[in-house]
Order: structure tokens, then sequence, then C-alpha cells
């Protein structure tokens, strides 16, 4: 965090390309300089600085920033509109006085560092910074942009697949379909791209390496197992509840995510979601889940997000009598710990993340457990249990409503 000797000379800096002066707190205002920061088009290397309550001249403007404020501002990183999701942080209230020369007010500073995997987009559209200026990246740019990334991908679904080929992606699913959720309309209309460079735009293609990367298999493959032949979800219902040799039913889900995922939807819902009505304390009547949807879906969708998709092991779904456990590779990642799991956020596959916003199948990020557990406290549930000491493996259990024992 920056200090406020530091701050005043950010303030009376009025050279410098990476720092954005703004009297607004809007989101139209923040989340394009937000993005224009993350995506360092002039390749400094270093973080931009956002100061809010200041005026174009450096002058403190007076402002006052409540909770409210507060919270909207910071919401800029999690809310999905600035896709992938951007690194920066949001500095405490600095509070100036008429005696300090700058004038009299508050000021709130957004540190933003520049993104592993660029371009990133503000509700669909790329912005970069040039000079004091903020604008939509043009076609050339933004391949710049795209052909940066590739000394910077550093997770698993951003590095290239190597012997995989256009070929291998259902290119026109991704044209009709995804396309058009992850680029603004206007951007499309005057888009004359090969289907390369749209891929690419979206970290599903590699320019350099000319060749799909791990996200567009996992999104995209007509067999994505060809490659990486533990990406699938595998089922499995026990009639007890123990792991046992009498199966009562399992299924393989094993496309491509951008289809898959529908149907996981629809199979969950259909198949494992069930409902009665019980009396409860006060002899009324109500309507209870054996597990609810959101929670179930909430958990799977993370499983899928987080998942080590080096390992040869599937994300494995068993139902027992009692209770769904939902195991997948790869334990914490980055900066998340025991200690400080859920509260905290990190992405082992941000593209993946990044594909379920698009598509509607996470809402917020960093939301998706708490929500989990909050669906399951309304149901009458008991919250999910997780096992978070093992390295290789992330382990969920949803036990079922009580009223099903």
């Amino acid at each position: 965090m920056l200090s406020k000797d530091e701050l005043k000379i950010l303030l009376g800096d009025m050279e410098s390309d990476r720092i954005e002066r703004t009297l607004s707190i809007r989101e139209d205002k923040i989340g394009p300089a937000v993005c224009a920061f993350s995506n360092d088009y002039p390749n400094h290397k270093h973080p931009g600085y956002i100061l809010l309550g200041v005026s174009d001249d450096g002058t403190v403007a007076g402002a006052e920033f409540g909770d409210n404020e507060l919270q909207g501002i910071g919401g800029v990183r999690s809310n999905g509109n600035v896709l992938p999701q951007p690194s920066m942080t949001v500095s405490t209230v600095y509070q100036f006085s008429a005696e300090e020369g700058f004038g009299k007010g508050e000021v709130v500073v957004i540190e933003v560092f520049p993104a592993f995997h660029p371009p990133v987009r503000y509700k669909g559209k790329c912005h970069i910074r040039i000079g004091p200026r903020v604008s939509v990246a043009n076609e050339a740019e933004e391949r710049r942009l795209t052909e940066k990334r590739t000394s910077t991908a550093k997770t698993f679904d951003a590095q290239p697949l190597p012997g995989s080929a256009v070929a291998d992606l259902d290119s026109n699913n991704f044209q009709v379909t995804y396309l058009p959720q992850a680029i603004d309309r206007e951007t499309l209309e005057e888009n004359n791209r090969s289907i390369e460079q749209k891929l690419a735009s979206l970290r599903f293609y590699d320019l350099v390496h000319r060749c799909p990367t791990n996200a567009g298999i996992l999104l995209l493959a007509l067999d994505p197992l060809f490659y990486l032949p533990g990406a699938y979800i595998q089922y499995i219902k026990y009639p007890g509840k123990d792991v046992s040799e009498d199966i009562e039913y399992e299924k393989r889900f094993s496309g491509a995510l951008l289809t898959e995922l529908a149907v996981v939807d629809r199979f969950i819902e259909g198949n494992v979601i069930k409902s009665k009505t019980v009396r409860n304390g006060s002899m009324r009547e109500e309507r209870v889940f054996n597990y609810p949807f959101w929670s179930m879906r909430e958990f799977v969708m993370n499983a899928i997000m987080h998942r080590d998709y080096q390992s040869n092991a599937p994300i494995y779904i068993y139902e027992f009598a009692d209770r769904i456990e939902i195991i997948n590779s790869g334990g914490l990642y980055g900066e998340v710990r025991e200690e400080n799991f859920p509260d905290a956020s990190d992405y082992r596959n941000p593209i993946i993340a990044e594909a379920l916003k698009t598509m509607g199948y996470v809402n917020r990020f960093n939301l998706g457990v708490k929500n989990a557990q909050k669906k399951l406290r309304e149901n009458g549930s008991p919250e999910a249990a997780f096992e978070l000491n093992i390295s290789t493996k992330f382990r969920v259990n949803i036990r079922i409503h009580p009223s099903w024992l």
C-alpha cells in the first residue's frame, strides 16, 4: 500500500501515463481504466494507479467515501465485468487537509497490476491506455496484446498444447454460441479477423505456437480426452452409505465444456435433486430438497474451475444414501490456505473461470462456496464439510437433508 508521501508524488506527477485521476466512482468510468492498466499496452510491467477524488490538475476535490462507495469500488474486481479477473488493490481512505497544499477531502487509490493473460476486456471491449487517454483497442493493438501473452502464460490452461490444431475445435459452435457472449456486438460487427485471431483474443489459441491452448481444448475440442485423458466428470450412485461393488447408476460427462456444462446442469436438476413437503416446528408445510440445486451446482462448478487438469484422474461425484462427495485433483492453490478458505481466492485455471462466468455458470468470483453454504442453511441442511489438508485433492462432503434419513 502506498504511503501518503508516495501518494503526494503521484498527485503532482502530471506527465505519467500510469496515473488516472477522476472524480467519478461510477463503474463505467473505473472499469475501463482498470481494464486499460491491466492490459499494460505500453509494456511498463509496473502497476497503474487510479486516484479517486482527484481533479485533472492533481488537486483533492473534497470527496467523501463511505462503506457503500468503497464496496462498490472493490466490486469491480469480482463482479465479472472485467475479464480475466484483474489483479488490483483498493487503498484505505487518505485524508487531506487544506494546509497540505493539495486541497481538502478524501482520496482512494486503486492499484492495478499488469495481467498475466491479456487481452483484458470490460463488458466485452478491450481497453488500452496510450498516454493520458483510455480507448478501445483496434485489431492491430489487440493482436499485439495477444502475442505479448505467450511469455507470461504461467497457468496450465493458458499454455499452448503442441500437436493440436484449429481443426480439433468446434469452431462453428464457438462463433455462434460463445463469441457473442464474450465480445460486445459493436466489436463483432467491425471484426474481420481470422478464426485463429478470434480464438486467440479469448486465450483459446496461441498465435506464436500456432495451436490451441489447453483452455481451448477443454472448452471447445471435438474430443477433449484425446489430448487430456482425465478431463471428464464421473458420476457414480451407490445404494448404501459406503463404496461397494453394487452400483445403482453411473454416468460419464466427457465432452467440451462449452456444451457439456449444460448437460451436467440438467442431469443434476433432473436426476439428483428431489423435493418433498414437510411440516416445520409451527406445523406449517414447507418444501425442502434433499440437496439444494444451486448448492450442488456451485460445488460442481467449483471443482471444474479449480481442478488440476494435468492429472489423469477425473472429477468424481459420488452419491450415497446419506451424502454426496465431490472430489477433484489439485488441493488448495496459490494464496488460498486452510486458515483463509473460503475467504481468499486464487485461480488455478483463470481462463476456465472466465469462461464459466461468460456462460453464466458463475455470477461473481470468490462467492461460490459462501453462496452454496447459504443455500444449504436456507434449506435446513447441514453445511458442507471440506477436506483441505490433502495436497493433491480437494474433497467436499454434502450431507442430505435430515428428512431423507
